[in-house]
């Protein structure tokens, strides 16, 4: 049995280093990160199917007033009554609808209550030089809307709205976030957005619901978990084989030893080569050899 001197080697230290840390991050951080991915796709897939045979509630019995949406509450169908504020309406921009470039309409209402919500009126297909084409404005007036309750969006950059040449004087935003509109507009409004349903009075385009898949969330997870445990075995196969005469190390220290022992020899001759042009005069590459 070989000694366990090979341990400390540094080679050995960073390879045993590596495969710790890899395993790490596929135990602890790449399988728990897609596993928590595919609960949030079967929460979502939960709330969506049970919205599909659920009638429309009004908004204060699924949110209390100032309640920001759950995970519990997404996707709920609530009715809504109160009047568009159309002059206070931000674009958001850079979305895709069905894998298509799309702009999204974001329109106030107040609530005949007195409270400010989010609509997401739908979206538009970009006109030329992916502008803002021409869309029908929100009808004046009181109206009531059925819509899907919604979680706002975060910007990792926390940008405001913003309108310049290149918006044609529109409000844009890069998210849909209550907190966005509600900066740009001064309105007091409610955490979340309401998405509104086909048909409904001030809808563009109706958003289509997400698939109701599970994607491919779960065997990721699976399959980060069977790289650590790879990780870990080959880890253990090549220490013990290390420990068996002949080990991998053994093996390229005896190479190296046989490279190091023929470059001597090489050197002894470059030395020879230059001892007799020192002697004769003779450039190394003009030597005659003796003739018998």
């Amino acid at each position: 049995m070989k000694t366990l001197k090979f341990l400390l080697r540094p080679s050995w230290i960073a390879l045993v280093l590596g495969v710790l840390a890899f395993a790490f991050a596929c135990f602890y951080l790449l399988s728990p990160w897609q596993f928590g991915r595919n609960a949030e796709r079967t929460a979502q897939n939960d709330a969506i199917q049970k919205s599909l045979t659920a009638a429309p509630r009004p908004l204060d019995s699924v949110l209390p007033p100032g309640a920001a949406p759950s995970t519990q509450t997404e996707w709920s169908r609530v009715t809504i009554t109160g009047t568009y504020l159309p002059e206070d309406e931000v674009v958001a921009r850079l979305r895709t609808v069905q894998g298509q470039p799309a702009f999204e309409v974001l329109t106030p209402m107040r609530t005949t209550d007195g409270q400010v919500v989010l609509v997401d009126r739908g979206y538009l297909s970009p006109g030329d030089r992916m502008s803002v084409p021409p869309y029908t404005a929100a009808p004046a007036g009181t109206v009531q809307v059925e819509a899907r309750i919604r979680q706002d969006e975060t910007d990792p950059k926390n940008r405001d709205a913003f309108a310049d040449a290149s918006t044609g004087g529109k409000l844009q935003s890069y998210v849909v976030d209550s907190r966005v509109v509600a900066r740009s507009s001064g309105l007091p409004i409610r955490p979340g957005y309401f998405q509104l349903e086909q048909n409904q009075p001030g809808v563009i385009n109706a958003l289509p619901l997400p698939q109701l898949d599970s994607g491919p969330f779960f065997s990721y997870a699976l399959q980060w978990i069977a790289f650590g445990v790879m990780a870990l075995a080959g880890l253990g196969y090549f220490t013990v084989r290390e420990l068996k005469p002949g080990g991998v190390l053994a093996e390229m220290g005896s190479r190296e030893r046989v490279s190091r022992r023929r470059k001597s020899v090489a050197e002894m001759l470059a030395e020879d080569d230059e001892d007799h042009a020192g002697e004769t005069g003779e450039p190394p590459a003009e030597r005659q050899e003796p003739r018998s």
